[in-house]
This record gives structure tokens, sequence and C-alpha cells, in this order.
């Protein structure tokens, strides 16, 4: 039997190669818009990708599906329910198929998304019983899905309870699980784990919520403290429900001449270098999302219009065109190009540069101490900020940054805080594009280290409880 989890890293995203050496035969389940990766495995272990599975319609990535399936005549099946509109096979609960000597098997688990679909795997040259499960957004290794992208988040949340309890839970304890995601997705809470697989049995002893046996008890559970919705993740979900999306894209290199006429045109400069090196300098009006770190995908999606013109800085080209296949994966296309040569060829010709001021976060205090002119910007997310913020602080997450925000005077300095050091640098960029004089980035840590250095915090419940 062939087994392959692909991962993305920076989506948090995991994928499957399974199949039949000796037959010859393969598939693909929930593939990535990237598909090198499957056809590399498949040449190397000498099989046809024959068929490619989704476990649903993806809401936070785009799929490869359609160009898997330009690239090997693969069918394409997806549960009836996704309504999906582009040629497949519409499978249902219990639709098998056969890779040789390997059996898939369909299992209806809505809640994620009504048409939700887990696999089974049987190798039946050592067993008829599954051996494994491919669980896509229902079981994470920690955690389970979201069940807000599809449906109301109640009825969503019962829905994954009945897939849980009455189809997963009910297989054999060492069944071994294998997820569509692990840590870093926005499809699960802060609960998914950053190891790659589990078994039934460990995750029904050690997942919070798969010990939830109440359907009413799970459903508040579920639902409470969700994070707040990606702003694209319809978009994705119609790009994905077809037509099918069969080519790549290649952004085209630009000089620093040609990339200031896109900017003063309207293009927006996306800065994918490392946050040391675009405060250090970067073109003015540019915003800072490093690839070099996880998530620039999603961050990208946040905080730029998908219709946007995007020009992306790098320190090197291959830095952009590695950041342009990130962004496809999310449904965004650096349509203005990148600029050739990395930021080095806009300084070689002495063109104009920002900076930004960098504070380590245990000398916030002193600075605020020695200036009071020091305003300071939270742009932690909304629950965070109620568990403990800075008092007099203004709170805006980074991804609802497009203006200086009321009550912030953009001529004074604006320190910008988050719990890291790595969203206030995108935040100080923002800040810094829309009009902030001087935007300050604190580094290495945020509030839990202001706290630490014996600044003080307010906490909601306190204001509360006083009032």
């Amino acid at each position: 039997m062939i087994f392959r989890q692909v991962i993305h890293d920076d989506l948090g995203c995991a994928s499957y190669l399974i199949g039949d050496q000796r037959a010859g035969v393969a598939a693909v389940v929930d593939p990535r818009f990237e598909i090198d990766d499957y056809l590399d495995l498949a040449r190397y272990l000498s099989v046809r990708i024959e068929h490619v599975l989704e476990t649903h319609t993806h809401a936070d990535h785009v799929s490869g599906h359609g160009r898997l399936a330009a690239a090997t005549g693969a069918r394409l099946h997806v549960h009836r329910a996704a309504g999906a509109d582009y040629d497949h096979e519409p499978i249902e609960d219990g639709w098998t198929l056969a890779l040789g000597r390997v059996l898939v098997r369909a299992l209806h688990t809505p809640g994620h998304r009504p048409e939700h679909t887990a696999y089974e795997l049987v190798d039946t040259s050592r067993g008829q019983e599954p051996w494994a499960v491919l669980t896509g957004d229902t079981i994470f290794v920690g955690d389970v899905a979201r069940p807000d992208l599809a449906a109301d988040p109640r009825d969503g949340a019962r829905e994954m309870f009945r897939s849980l309890q009455r189809r997963l839970l009910s297989l054999p304890p060492e069944t071994e699980i294998w997820p569509a995601h692990v840590g870093g997705s926005l499809c699960g809470g802060g609960g998914i784990d950053m190891k790659v697989s589990s078994t039934i049995g460990y995750e029904r002893k050690h997942n919070p919520l798969l010990a939830v046996r109440d359907e009413e008890t799970f459903v508040r559970r579920a639902t409470e403290g969700l994070p707040p919705q990606p702003p694209n993740f319809r978009r994705i979900v119609g790009i994905n429900k077809g037509p099918l999306v069969t080519e790549s894209f290649e952004p085209p290199p630009l000089t620093p001449t040609q990339v200031e006429r896109r900017l003063a045109a309207g293009a927006l400069a996306v800065d994918v270098r490392h946050d040391v090196q675009f405060d250090d300098a970067h073109v003015p009006g540019a915003l800072n999302l490093s690839m070099l770190r996880s998530g620039f995908g999603t961050k990208l999606a946040w905080v730029v219009d998908p219709d946007a013109e995007i020009v992306l800085i790098g320190r090197h080209d291959e830095d952009c065109r590695q950041a342009a296949r990130l962004a496809a994966a999310v449904g965004m296309r650096a349509a203005g190009g990148y600029l050739a040569g990395g930021m080095s060829s806009w300084r070689e010709e002495r063109r104009p540069i920002e900076r930004t001021e960098r504070v380590p976060a245990e000398d916030l205090l002193t600075r605020c101490t020695r200036d009071p002119q020091v305003q300071i910007l939270d742009v932690r997310e909304e629950a965070e900020w109620r568990a403990g913020h800075i008092p007099g602080s203004i709170h805006v997450p980074y991804h609802d940054l497009r203006d200086v925000p009321a009550g912030l005077d953009p001529e004074r300095p604006i320190a910008v805080i988050c719990a890291s050091g790595m969203r206030s640098g995108v935040g100080a960029s923002l800040a810094q594009r829309a009009g902030a004089r001087r935007a300050i980035h604190v580094i290495d840590g945020g509030v839990g280290t202001w706290e630490r250095c014996g600044g003080p915090i307010e906490r909601e419940e306190e204001i509360a409880a006083a009032a």
C-alpha cells in the first residue's frame, strides 16, 4: 500500500497520496493548489493518479483538483451536497473506491460543511477492517473543526456532534486518524496540535471536545470563543465549487521604475521580507507580511482586498515567486508583478525609503515613562484584549486596521503591540501606511512582557466588577 502525507506549512493543510504500487494506481485526497509534489511522488512510485477525492469544498485554500485533473486525466469525486459546478462523480455515504488492494470507503460526516465526507482506508492484503480514516475537517489532533464556515454555528455544531459520536468515534480505538489540518490552520481552534496524526482511542481520551457526550454542552463549547471568520472564505469556496482552475500563475518581474509607476497608479506594495529588514528600510507605503514565517497567505487575505493590484518586494526574485504561490493558494494573485532584484535594486537607484522604529517589549514601559507622548495601539484579537490590556491603549485587531484609529494622534509616536511581536510588525506597517508619522514596532514580546516588567494591566472582568 502507498500512503504519503503532504503538508502545506503556510496554511497548515494536509493532503494525501494513497494507492497500490503493485496495481500502479493512486488517488489524491484534498490536493493543495501546487501539484508538483503529487506528480513527483507518482512518478517516483510508478503509479498513475486516476482519482482525486475531496473531503469537502474547502474554505481556507484553493484546491488543486482542477490542475491535477488537467495534468493526469483523473476523475474528481466529492459528495453530492457540495453542488460542485465541474465534471465530477457525486458520491454518497458508503461509496467505495478500489485502488488495487486498497479500499476507500466514504463516511458522510457533516458539520464543518454539509457535504463533508471522511474516508476509511482498508488494506485488503492485511485485513478487512479499516486501519485508518482520513478525517478531513472533523477530528484534528487535539481539537475539532470550527462549525461556522457554512451554516449557523449552532446548527453546524449539532451536525458535527452527531458525525463525531455516531460515525467516527464508533471506529475501533486503534484506527489511525489522519486529518486535513495541523497546527496553524484557521479551520479549527487553538487546540490543533502540530502533530500530524493520532488514533481514535487516543483522541477519545485526550481531545477535550470528544469527551463531551451531551449535545447541548458540545454545541456551547464548540461555538464559544470562535475566532473571526476569514474575510475571503466565501470567495475561496466559490472558486473551489467551479469552474475548475487548471492553470498556475507567475507574476512578471518589474524594474524599480515600473514598480514606482504601478504604485503611483494605485497598486499596493507588499514586502515579504523579515520584519528586521523591512523596519531597516522599505518602499514608502509598503505593507510588511513576511513569507518567511507561517501564515503568510492567511494574513494577506485578511489585510489586502482580493481585487487589489499587488506588487511583491522581497530579498530576491525567488522570495517573490514563492510568495506569489502562497498568495495563489488563498485565491489572491500578485498581478502587479514583483520588484526584480529585490529591495537591493530599489536602494541601488537611491530611491526614497521609509524606516520603522523598533522597541523591545521589555523596554516599552521605560520608553513610555520617559516620553509621555507615546500612544499604544493593541492589535491582538478581542478575546486577548479582554483578558488583559494596557490602560489607555487603543484596540483594533491588526486585520481591521484601515486608518489611524480614532483616539490616536498620527503626529505623535504610536507603539504597536501584540503578544509576541509578529502581528505588531504587520500592524505597524499598516499604521504607517494609514498616515502614522512615527509608528513603533514593539518586538520580542508584547502585553504579557509589559506586565512581567511591572506595567499596569486592566482586565474586563475587573472593570465590570468595579462598575
